[in-house]
């Protein structure tokens, strides 16, 4: 019974359900809001061309730099009303950066049908990953360990790849990614349940990661095999 009522955080301190559920309820209203941003990036981003402008060198530079920027000042003010909106200035970013791979798929005779299938496809994995991570009973922070070094390796195979330009490589790049960031929507969202993760704003920012993640790669997957060309 006591099983139901509380859970325990890394350092043994008990965590009542009624904390632990209240941190999963913010973190799935702040990840709704947080696509708000993301959306009006991407859009101004396709509408401007400033990734397109940019040339694939300096956009991975930017990108690079910037998310790492971003995720250390959310991490230093997560504590507080601030982090929340340097989040959402993290979402718009991850937009601007995303703007690069919508605009080429829109390109496409059938884009738009194929960026709302990389939505909705995103959505069904959400779902079917929270429903999952609410009935499994075993801890899963060792899946996490693995987890993270696989995407590790692949984010070290997509920058060796930058200079290969191995279509072959790519493909399977995208493929483990898609894999990979699936299973940590699992991990994350299991860590908040448990009482894992006890502040709502890391617990979004892990969980958005993973979606971004899983629609970026599924929308290069589609473009690439259901693309269609004039």
């Amino acid at each position: 019974m006591n099983d139901q009522l509380t859970s325990y955080t890394g350092t043994g301190i008990a965590l009542p359900a009624a904390q632990r559920n209240a941190v999963l309820r913010n973190t799935y209203g702040l990840l709704a809001l947080s696509m708000v941003p993301t959306v009006l990036g991407a859009w101004l981003g396709v509408a401007t061309g400033i990734s397109a402008m940019m040339g694939p060198g300096l956009s991975m530079i930017v990108f690079l730099a910037g998310a790492f920027g971003f995720m250390f000042a959310i991490e230093k003010t997560k504590h507080s009303g601030t982090g929340v909106l340097v989040l959402l200035a993290f979402t718009f970013f991850m937009g601007l950066m995303l703007a690069r791979l919508v605009g080429s798929v829109l390109g496409l005779r059938n884009g738009a049908s194929l960026v709302m299938t990389a939505f909705g496809g995103t959505a069904a994995i959400f779902v079917a990953m929270a429903l999952l991570a609410g009935v499994v009973k075993r801890e899963l922070s060792g899946l996490g360990k693995m987890l993270t070094v696989g995407a590790l390796v692949v984010f070290v195979a997509m920058l060796a790849n930058f200079f290969l330009q191995s279509s072959a490589l790519m493909l399977a790049l995208l493929v483990l990614c898609l894999g990979i960031f699936s299973a940590f929507i699992l991990v994350d969202l299991k860590r908040v349940i448990d009482g894992g993760e006890t502040n709502y704003i890391s617990a979004t920012l892990a969980v958005y990661m993973d979606v971004f993640n899983v629609f970026q790669s599924l929308l290069a997957l589609l473009g690439i095999f259901g693309g269609e060309r004039d």
